[in-house]
């Protein structure tokens, strides 16, 4: 489809007045807006300041939806759409007014054929229609031929680093080599350089951004109001994890986990071992989580310190709650078709990408 042809069908509907059904939660009655549709893949949602929603396909083009019209924005890094790869996340972060900065996670092409998870950053245009001087600040050591397990999740963490995941790219034993950023979670200064105060930083043979290791394939990532950083990740058949993110920690992939590999095998030495992090909380069976987010309370009390988390296998939102983190509430509805990523929007609602009718939607208390 020409893109003249896609930025038509990429239709925004904002707050027109359509006929939305209440939905019954257990924090109360709420509603789901339709906001734009059309997309292929969508992946990620970025706010700017003004009202401008960002989105990525992980086909490949960047979405500026403002003003009741949507665009393509040029500019971008070249990225691989193959598997599970391509454009994916996108981080606007808390500077974006002054320096216009945007960044984004997506599947690079590397030496030999394969492609690794790899951070551009690019500064939009004043008119909002290119990423000036895009360039790869920071690329994983190579990466595969495969197309699974990019990981994939950025956000910056509450000491302004950037924090960004990194799936073991289906070579499992990787995700336990301190020489290789497979199956990790990184801490980068904004330039793309690892900080002087990483866990691994000056140790022999240890790759210096890495900040934890051992996860099987992040794709979601949030902080919340403590400044602490969590992770969900897939696990194989059973054992999807929401983990609470220690520096220097290792969270056991491949060696414990609370699943089975899909041939029904054990996968290492079973649940645990002395050394290595816990879940504070997993899904048995499987719902594949990707996008999270911890909801300030803004507009809708009843959600504060709420984590909601997308499943993709059985098409619902995911609230959690408490203290660890459970699973408190399943959002079903007609749009929570596998929904790929969550935000919490400027005046407090769920935004969250369907993948199953290409959609971006908002819910809101009723």
């Amino acid at each position: 489809m020409s893109i003249l042809l896609r930025a038509l069908a990429v239709c925004y509907l904002g707050l027109a007045p359509l006929a939305v059904r209440a939905l019954d939660t257990t924090t109360g009655p709420v509603r789901i807006h339709r906001i734009a549709g059309g997309f292929t893949a969508p992946w990620a949602i970025g706010f700017l300041p003004g009202g401008g929603v960002l989105v990525t396909e992980r086909t490949g083009p960047l979405w500026y939806i403002a003003g009741g019209k949507a665009r393509r924005i040029g500019g971008l890094p070249d990225s691989v759409a193959r598997g599970q790869g391509g454009l994916l996340d996108i981080l606007v972060p808390d500077d974006f007014g002054r320096t216009r900065q945007i960044y984004l996670t997506f599947a690079k092409r590397q030496a030999g054929g394969g492609t690794g998870t790899a951070l551009a950053v690019g500064w939009l245009s004043s008119d909002g229609t290119r990423l000036e001087r895009t360039r790869v600040i920071f690329e994983m050591t190579a990466g595969s031929s495969g197309g699974r397990h990019f990981g994939s999740r950025v956000v910056q963490g509450a000491d302004g680093k950037l924090y960004m995941s990194i799936g073991d790219r289906g070579d499992r034993p990787a995700a336990q080599d301190l020489s290789r950023h497979n199956g990790s979670i990184l801490r980068l200064n904004r330039d793309g350089r690892p900080p002087d105060d990483n866990p691994f930083a000056g140790r022999p043979g240890a790759l210096p951004e890495i900040w934890s290791y051992g996860h099987r394939n992040p794709q979601g990532m949030a902080v919340d109001s403590d400044g602490q950083l969590w992770v969900n990740e897939h696990g194989a058949r059973g054992g999807d994890e929401v983990n609470l993110i220690r520096r220097g920690a290792n969270y056991g992939w491949p060696v414990i986990a609370y699943g089975r590999h899909y041939s029904g095998r054990r996968i290492g030495e079973g649940t645990s071992r002395p050394g290595m992090e816990q879940p504070v909380f997993f899904w048995d069976p499987s719902i594949a989580p990707s996008g999270m987010v911890f909801h300030s309370g803004r507009g809708h009390p009843a959600w504060t310190g709420s984590a909601f988390v997308g499943s993709l296998k059985f098409d619902y939102i995911a609230r959690l709650a408490g203290s660890p983190l459970r699973e408190v509430e399943r959002i079903t509805a007609p749009q929570t078709g596998r929904v790929r990523d969550l935000r919490e929007g400027p005046a407090g609602g769920i935004w969250f990408l369907s993948e199953n009718d290409g959609a971006l939607y908002r819910m809101v208390p009723d």
